[in-house]
């Protein structure tokens, strides 16, 4: 009653037995691919986390620099500036990781809580009465009024950039994970269990455990059980190209860590744009918003403070060079395994699978 080793000679095997072999050979071919995929993913997996904690890391710096901004050169709104400055950082960490917002977004609406600092604080440092009613209206003004001049704009179109290539490298890598994992799991065909049984357990059945199959049988089977997963060739050789972009675009003119240091000073100079054209805001800003409660005049463009560079001396040239290292390596690592799926059945017919250097193996039927 055996349905799969087959022979004219008695046999040692039992249908129950080819039930063992055949959830065997599913055990045993899910571990092998496991085992082939395990570096490459451990190569991935171990470059997201390098990836993200550089990236925390550079957020951190570039989040202190901003803040130190204000502690420095804008004193008398920093302590209220400190919430719109970590709203913007946590709003442009949670855009590279694949939240659903944009750049955009999270710029504009760190300047829409900024421009009620800075008109209370610097351009009209009287203003007693700052309501809430008061400060929505300078909120929603400033989207009129465009007190921040270009700045505002350019700082979105600097960071749009480079965050882009980061997002979307961040995105592939989870990507590559899913589709490591999804070939490990393909299920099994019939044909292809009982192919592989015949391969690996049939001459068991004549008493022939040290037998091993012939190369080019191997080959046979392990390219028809894997077609599935060959077939994947095309799209992954496609996949390494666009890694190999993203980490040049980010290596070049988007440099995710120069646009995170250049916050800084595009806040800085959109502050004093505000500044040197406080007159004119506070005439637009009284017709459509009122007169707010006044004490002392108005701070005029004589009394600017230019921003004072940060005296900390972090060491942040190291974690860049670190970063593009570690791309670096990554790439060229991704690189070679370029044909990591067309190659899949020779790389598990290679080893102690088949038998190698010896005049006898077995062929599916018989000893050759």
């Amino acid at each position: 009653d055996l349905q799969i080793c087959q022979h004219r000679a008695p046999t040692c095997c039992t249908k129950k037995m080819e039930e063992s072999y055949q959830a065997a050979v599913r055990r045993e071919r899910t571990q092998s691919i496991q085992a082939l995929n395990f570096e490459l993913k451990y190569m991935i997996v171990g470059h997201i986390t390098d990836f993200q904690e550089a990236f925390e890391s550079l957020l951190r710096f570039a989040e202190n620099r901003t803040s130190s901004l204000f502690e420095t050169a804008y004193r008398p709104m920093a302590k209220e500036a400190a919430e719109p400055v970590k709203e913007l950082f946590t709003d442009i960490s949670l855009y590279i990781l694949g939240a659903e917002t944009t750049v955009e977004s999270a710029v504009l609406r760190f300047f829409d809580s900024l421009f009620p600092l800075v008109y209370s604080r610097l351009i009209n440092p009287g203003i007693t009465d700052l309501s809430e009613d008061y400060t929505e209206c300078l909120r929603l003004t400033r989207q009129d009024i465009n007190p921040f001049g270009r700045y505002s704009k350019n700082m979105v179109t600097e960071l749009s950039k480079s965050l882009w290539a980061s997002r979307m490298l961040s995105q592939a890598l989870s990507l590559g994970i899913e589709v490591i994992n999804t070939t490990e799991h393909a299920a099994l065909t019939k044909e292809c269990s009982r192919a592989l049984v015949k391969m690996q357990y049939c001459p068991h059945c004549q008493g022939l455990t040290l037998i091993r199959p012939c190369a080019g049988y191997c080959l046979n089977v392990m390219r028809g059980c894997l077609a599935s997963v060959s077939e994947l060739d095309a799209q992954w050789r496609e996949y390494i190209s666009t890694l190999e972009y993203l980490t040049n675009e980010m290596a070049a003119s988007h440099d995710l860590e120069i646009a995170l240091t250049g916050i800084r000073n595009s806040i800085n100079e959109a502050i004093l744009h505000a500044q040197l054209n406080g007159p004119q805001l506070s005439a637009t800003v009284d017709k459509v918003c009122g007169q707010p409660k006044q004490e002392g005049g108005n701070l005029s463009s004589d009394n600017i403070v230019p921003a004072k560079e940060a005296t900390e001396t972090q060491t942040f040239v190291m974690a860049h060079t670190s970063l593009n290292n570690k791309r670096r390596e990554f790439i060229n690592y991704m690189k070679r395994s370029r044909t990591f799926h067309a190659s899949i059945a020779e790389r598990l017919c290679d080893g102690d699978l088949v038998m190698r250097d010896s005049s006898t193996c077995w062929n599916g039927e018989d000893v050759v």
